[in-house]
């Protein structure tokens, strides 16, 4: 009898069979795997995140899986790890937003290792990895951003459990086993934003970890551990712990199974920065666009944002004024505005960290100031505006309610094959961008998981010359019909 959370979504995941995957479903699953790929690419390129690498080299273990900028097999944990970590590595993966969890570099990695481990076909793969998603989302929604307010990552701390539940079905475990899976990944649950304090990057190891665990939560099921069912309810259940409160809407979340399906409500980005960020650089985009704006005449730019977004990209404002580091950047809406006022464009170029202390930027960033706003959109986008004012008296106002990459203000299919390719170019030849490419965007036709992603295995790391690229790196701002009109710059 499925009476817990974990007991009823194992009940979901064991009996899902590909053919019951709406088609627009399954297609977005494979839309995300190719994203989250790519931003490990580009990662690997611009040198981001090759601690994991470097460390599992060492390590040594069976050779199952294939990690990005590996050129031998890593144990399934491990690739997980390193693939995880890169993914995540610019912060231009995608976004649950009503959750507020990044979905993809999760799931992805331990579905993709334990596909490769176990020898599962494509279409498994694909079934374990839609069915991994689908759990991410509904624990955040559960409780929106309330695990952000205690100060706890919910990418890794919901991101494990579909990890765990991807791995678990390609490990072919039963019920029972896949219960105490999902009950020992309870135990492993972590990830803080303390990274905010000092711009560190221990940021993109919460997925890594995640996925790394999910498999490892999985495997020690299968040689008999033990999990609680009721790990995420109760007195000491997951969501008590992590939020503090005991009333998360599980009910509503889990009630809707295999009826109502969220992975093509997985939001792209268009930027690599926090998602908050987003809406406001749009809405800037627009004023800038405008012809009666006149750059050089700025006075000031306040930017309207929910209150969940200040402690994120605002608070404390002398910080976010002054990144010290280029991860610290991503998360500070005033240096991103800027940039986007000196450059005219904001990519991965704009947070190299040979970049964070251009003076130019760091004086627009101090024309930024902010308002909280009751924007009837959020928690379900990620929405902000602008309201800019000029030493003249002139005065715009954007409002942008739902953030590009949102289902209302979709990036298309070929958008997303556009920044794949784009962030792939950095590390890859032409070939290999092509052939992952459509591995990734046919994954359901494979048995041969490991040669569908041996091109990863000779992506180029920061120490080639193609590193250069990333100076030039502007892809999808200058295909989106705002980003061609951004003529306007700062004079110098």
């Amino acid at each position: 009898m499925a009476t817990t959370v974990a007991q009823r979504f194992a009940a979901f995941m064991l009996d899902l069979s590909y053919e019951q995957i709406p088609e627009a479903v399954a297609a977005a699953g494979k839309l995300h795997a190719l994203d989250a790929i790519g931003c490990g690419l580009a990662s690997l390129a611009a040198g981001s995140c090759t601690a994991a690498l470097r460390v599992v080299e060492d390590s040594g273990g069976k050779p199952e899986s294939t990690a990005i900028g590996c050129q031998r097999l890593l144990p399934a944990p491990a690739a997980a790890l390193t693939n995880g970590m890169l993914c995540h590595g610019l912060d231009y993966d995608d976004t649950h937003t009503a959750s507020g969890t990044h979905v993809s570099v999760a799931v992805v990695p331990a579905a993709l290792a334990s596909a490769e481990a176990t020898g599962a076909h494509g279409r498994e793969t694909l079934t374990a990895m839609v069915a991994g998603m689908e759990f991410v989302t509904r624990l955040g929604m559960a409780a929106p951003f309330a695990f952000h307010r205690r100060g706890f990552h919910p990418t890794s701390v919901c991101g494990i459990f579909g990890a765990t539940a991807a791995a678990a079905r390609l490990q072919g475990l039963d019920f029972a086993t896949t219960v105490n899976a999902i009950g020992i990944a309870g135990s492993m649950a972590s990830g803080l934003f303390a990274y905010l304090t000092d711009g560190s990057q221990t940021k993109p190891i919460h997925p890594g970890w995640a996925a790394h665990s999910g498999i490892m939560a999985a495997r020690l099921a299968a040689h008999g551990a033990t999990g609680p069912a009721a790990v995420f309810e109760g007195r000491f259940g997951l969501f008590p712990a992590f939020t503090g409160d005991d009333h998360a809407a599980l009910e509503e979340q889990f009630a809707d199974l295999g009826t109502r399906w969220e992975t093509p409500r997985i939001a792209f980005k268009p930027y690599p920065a926090c998602h908050f960020v987003h809406a406001c650089l749009e809405a800037f985009c627009e004023v800038m666009a405008d012809p009666t704006f006149d750059v050089n005449d700025l006075d000031e730019i306040v930017a309207l944002v929910p209150s969940d977004a200040v402690p994120l990209v605002l608070e404390p404002m002398s910080a976010k004024l002054a990144p010290r580091t280029g991860y610290d950047a991503k998360f500070s809406l005033p240096y991103s505005l800027g940039a986007m006022l000196v450059d005219g464009r904001v990519d991965v170029a704009t947070y190299a960290e040979d970049r964070i202390t251009d003076p130019r930027i760091l004086a627009a960033a101090r024309h930024v100031t902010y308002r909280v706003s009751n924007l009837v959109t959020y928690p379900a986008a990620f929405p902000g505006g602008v309201i800019v004012t000029t030493k003249s008296g002139g005065r715009f106002e954007v409002d942008v309610p739902y953030q590009r990459g949102d289902e209302h203000n979709p990036m298309s299919e070929a958008d997303v094959a556009e920044k794949f390719r784009a962030n792939a170019e950095l590390a890859l030849d032409p070939e290999s961008v092509t052939s992952q490419a459509q591995a990734l965007l046919h994954l359901e036709q494979h048995d041969d998981l490991r040669g569908a992603l041996h091109a990863l295995s000779r992506a180029r790391s920061a120490s080639d010359p193609v590193f250069g690229v990333v100076a030039a790196h502007n892809h999808l701002q200058d295909s989106s019909p705002v980003s061609q009109m951004r003529t306007s710059r700062v004079s110098p």
